[in-house]
């Protein structure tokens, strides 16, 4: 049955409509073949390099840490200017590298009686976002151990504050650093409460524990209930 002159003049211009489309796609094709296959050329490329790179920084990471671990063995048996081996290290691609040499360099300098040179390495790796937690609060903990005769109280228990708290990993060290500070504002009644949860506190290393207990006894605070189990305590930081 032919179809109504107004339903064959709709499916043809829907015909010629969908005619047109095809060639301006066809067209549009053409026009921008050079652009689009340059395209995908460059993100193939782009592909390329990145796994070249990530290859590359992998082989580099793995030399480092056979150096580190060469140069760690070394200075443990006693050898000098082997230390030197670690320099390159400093800048390695691998964060945890570099943050390893960084801190094996300090330990080598201040053994050197170079103790300006340690507190620069530890206060970078402190500063440093880009590396984990523990190894950021290992090197505030060190630096201000080795500054703490020279700061003012206050920046002690200020710097030492999220880590001289019962949960932390680094309670013992900035704890009873905090409890000297606060001894040296005369805070002795505070300074006495934290020496007692230091002494009583088994995570905390027991020569820490053990200081912990004499100095609150001293400050009229009784940790004397620790004394039973520091020779049982697990042994922390």
């Amino acid at each position: 049955m032919a179809l109504p002159p107004s339903d064959t003049n709709e499916a043809f211009l829907r015909e010629v409509d969908e005619n047109l489309r095809r060639d301006q796609a066809e067209q549009l094709l053409k026009k921008n073949a050079p652009l689009i296959v340059g395209g995908v050329l460059l993100l193939l490329a782009l592909v390329a390099g990145y796994l070249y790179w990530h290859n590359r920084q992998q082989e580099a990471a793995a030399r480092d840490s056979e150096t580190l671990v060469a140069a760690m063995e070394e200075i443990g048996a006693g050898r000098t200017g082997v230390d030197k081996k670690l320099d390159p290290l400093l800048e390695s691609s691998s964060e945890g590298i570099a943050a390893q040499a960084k801190l094996t360099k300090a330990a080598v300098l201040l053994s050197k009686g170079d103790k300006t040179g340690a507190i620069a390495l530890y206060r970078g790796l402190a500063a440093d976002s880009g590396i984990a937690q523990s190894t950021r609060d290992l090197a505030t903990i060190r630096m201000t151990a080795l500054e703490f005769d020279t700061l003012e109280p206050a920046a002690v228990i200020a710097r030492l504050e999220p880590l001289a708290k019962p949960e932390s990993a680094w309670f013992g060290s900035a704890g009873e650093m905090t409890a000297m500070a606060l001894l040296k504002q005369n805070k002795t009644a505070e300074a006495g409460r934290l020496f007692a949860a230091l002494a009583g506190n088994k995570t905390v290393p027991m020569t820490i524990r053990s200081r912990a207990v004499q100095i609150a006894g001293t400050l009229g605070v009784d940790a004397s209930a620790a004394i039973d189990d520091l020779s049982k305590g697990p042994q922390s930081r």
